[in-house]
């Protein structure tokens, strides 16, 4: 088997197995967030996090994966990839930069094969302050019934409501509406959800534990979904403040894209996990991108999500149709081809060594 290819997994067992032998092996000491949920094939559920560098370490980078499930198959090989390269450990330890990897966010989509986790919360919308009142998507409103219909596949009818929004208010429009979040439909897709959610309480439990004593700490965090399949376009994903902008141009390149100036594939969003950096760890300049990886056209992924929301919400579907939607939810974040393999992991690996180097400069 291709070197690349091994580090990639059919399922979140076997993934999760892959990660901690890596790190063991690498002589990283290991944590473990355990969930008290099974997995699709009864297996442990638990968000894993494993350091290399000292607990004192005055640069930080974080390594994620999972944050949405299903794109842990992804964001799961990346690591592991990393985890087994003496080369780029040596050139982190070089620049004198710790090292966090934090595998599986959402450890049960993972393993089920969906984006949401078993709140059927959206984690990259859960971070919003719920003291306050809650963000309203007005064009989800007006779409939900037409993206979730009461039958599946979607009646003709569903799919001209659809049609009809995107010719009066555009397509950028539309995807704005669907995926920016939205807090009224618990049922629906992109859920922001009422409270914070298990995968957001251990993230903030891992950014204390582990990002507190740092000077400077860069975090990137790996998904799927959007874009030209096999390319990785690098979102900036911390506040938009200029001396962000600076850093993240001094070390990733001008190719940086932003949801806040239009720039991204993705529409804008609300409640994103950077929040929680900038709150749990104010005292480190804080720097970070997500890297999206093209899979399908949107279009398809999209057919894939309402399908697999349609499905959760409809659990007595019958088999044929269930294993059919699962599998095309799998495809829509996941291509399993050797090239596209390679091609996330040498633009993941050149993207963190970018950052150790940035860090290093930075603390120097």
């Amino acid at each position: 088997m291709n070197t690349v290819d091994a580090a990639f997994s059919q399922t979140y067992a076997e993934a999760r197995a892959k990660f901690l032998h890596a790190a063991v092996a690498a002589g990283l000491a290991v944590q473990t967030h355990g969930l008290d949920l099974p997995g699709r094939d009864g297996e442990a559920l638990a968000t894993d996090v494993a350091r290399l560098g000292p607990r004192d370490a005055r640069t930080l980078l974080v390594i994620s994966s999972g944050c949405h499930g299903v794109e842990g198959f992804c964001g799961s090989g990346v690591q592991i990839a990393l985890l087994r390269d003496p080369a780029w450990h040596a050139a982190a330890a070089a620049a004198g930069v710790a090292l966090l990897y934090v595998h599986a966010l959402n450890p049960w989509g993972f393993s089920w094969w969906r984006r949401s986790t078993q709140e059927n919360v959206d984690l990259n919308r859960n971070f919003v302050d719920f003291g306050q009142p809650l963000p309203v998507n007005a064009g989800y409103r007006a779409l939900h019934h037409a993206l979730l219909p009461p039958r599946w596949p979607p009646p003709q009818e569903a799919e001209e409501a659809i049609s009809a929004f995107i010719a009066t208010q555009g397509l950028r429009s539309f995807q704005q509406a669907v995926s920016g979040g939205q807090h009224e439909e618990a049922e629906g897709l992109f859920f922001g959800g009422h409270a914070p959610c298990w995968s957001h309480r251990t993230w903030r439990s891992v950014l204390r534990e582990h990002g507190r004593h740092c000077g400077h700490l860069a975090w990137i965090d790996l998904h799927t979904g959007l874009g030209p399949a096999g390319h990785g376009e690098r979102i900036l994903c911390c506040r938009d403040d200029d001396g962000a902008w600076a850093r993240a141009r001094a070390w990733w390149g001008d190719g940086i894209t932003s949801i806040d100036d239009g720039s991204s594939v993705s529409a804008r969003l609300s409640g994103m996990a950077f929040e929680a950096v900038h709150e749990e760890c104010a005292q480190a300049l804080y720097t970070g991108i997500a890297i999206e990886y093209g899979t399908l056209p949107m279009q398809d992924v999209l057919q894939a999500l309402r399908a697999d929301q349609w499905l959760q919400n409809h659990p007595d579907a019958p088999d044929t149709l269930r294993q059919a939607i699962k599998c095309q939810m799998r495809d829509a974040f996941h291509v399993d081809t050797t090239e596209w393999k390679e091609a996330v992991v040498r633009q993941a690996r050149e993207a963190a060594l970018q950052a150790v180097q940035g860090l290093g400069r930075a603390e120097g």
